[in-house]
């Protein structure tokens, strides 16, 4: 049995999401949505006055609770809007 084309190669084309862009690995809705909640309830946090920690380290540690696993420039840049988006 032959196969001309191995299931498992890419197209070529560019199919990279916000939430692929954002992880080391694949993203999957599970991720996405354990993302949008960690920063949802950190911006709620830090609103309430309950952060007194950096954002970024606060994220780093939700993140690894939840077990999403995110590059660290990703994590910078989510601490940097939730920061924006507080003080405005």
């Amino acid at each position: 049995m032959s196969s001309d084309s191995d299931p498992r190669e890419t197209t070529g084309a560019d199919e990279t999401t916000d939430a692929d862009a954002m992880t080391d690995y694949p993203a999957a809705d599970d991720d996405t949505e354990a993302v949008e909640q960690v920063v949802e309830e950190v911006r709620d946090d830090i609103r309430h006055g309950q952060v007194d920690d950096d954002v970024t380290n606060v994220l780093e540690e939700r993140f690894e609770e939840a077990g999403v696993q995110l590059r660290p420039e990703a994590i910078d840049d989510l601490a940097e809007d939730i920061e924006n988006d507080v003080s405005s």
